[in-house]
């Protein structure tokens, strides 16, 4: 963050809400393969937007999504019925957002926010409003409104259209690295929230800053604003 920062922006899935908060749900249909389930259920939904992007065959990230959850049951050997993949994606329109968002977000009050997410209109606005977080955001934005996926650089330009901001002016967060160095590479301060411990991916880009959570950011707030 610098004292040109007019607008906080955040990734959704890892960032804001626990993509693993389904591993209940998958344990209560798939008894003690909820945690792997919803493991390879991750991997393969952004492995699939990946190739997706590549191949320029862009299907929404809720069909995606829905595809690998299929895929995680098929490889682990469960059969998914209709009724039981049906209260899996609603579940993830229900995901969990981590302990400390709700209070990082009203302590931000005075920052234009907003969201940017591979997530699909159809994902994203049952899940804010189901947490009760829309009055904290001033724009919800999927890629959808443009089919192209993060980290293709004409993703960030759609969102910063949206804002109506200029590159430097907008502090990015996301826990995904890939995300980081797209973000970075276009021109956004960005800020890893690292919440695992984990290793920058080798990608030649390294975030402005790196987070344990999302209450470190308002260190960063304090020393700019």
């Amino acid at each position: 963050m610098n004292r040109k920062t007019k607008t906080i922006v955040f990734d959704v899935y890892g960032t804001l809400f626990d993509v693993h908060s389904v591993i209940e749900e998958c344990e209560t249909y798939f008894p003690q393969k909820g945690e792997v389930i919803s493991k390879v259920w991750r991997q393969k939904q952004l492995e699939y937007s990946f190739l997706r992007g590549l191949m320029g065959n862009y299907h929404s990230f809720w069909s995606i999504t829905k595809d690998a959850l299929r895929y995680a049951c098929k490889s682990e050997g469960v059969e998914l019925s209709g009724s039981i993949e049906k209260s899996l994606l609603s579940a993830y329109l229900q995901l969990k957002p981590y302990p400390e968002v709700e209070e990082v977000l009203e302590r931000l009050r005075g920052f234009q926010l907003a969201v940017f997410s591979n997530g699909s209109e159809d994902m994203l606005h049952p899940l804010i409003e189901h947490n009760r977080l829309q009055s904290h955001f001033s724009n919800l934005i999927s890629v959808n409104g443009i089919k192209r996926f993060k980290p293709h650089p004409d993703s960030y330009l759609y969102a910063l259209d949206q804002l109506g901001v200029e590159r430097h002016e907008v502090l990015f967060l996301s826990s995904n690295t890939w995300d980081i160095a797209g973000a970075k590479t276009f021109g956004f301060q960005v800020a890893w929230v690292n919440r695992t411990g984990g290793a920058m991916d080798e990608l030649g880009v390294e975030p402005h800053h790196v987070l344990q959570n999302l209450t470190e950011l308002m260190d960063l707030r304090r020393n700019y604003v």
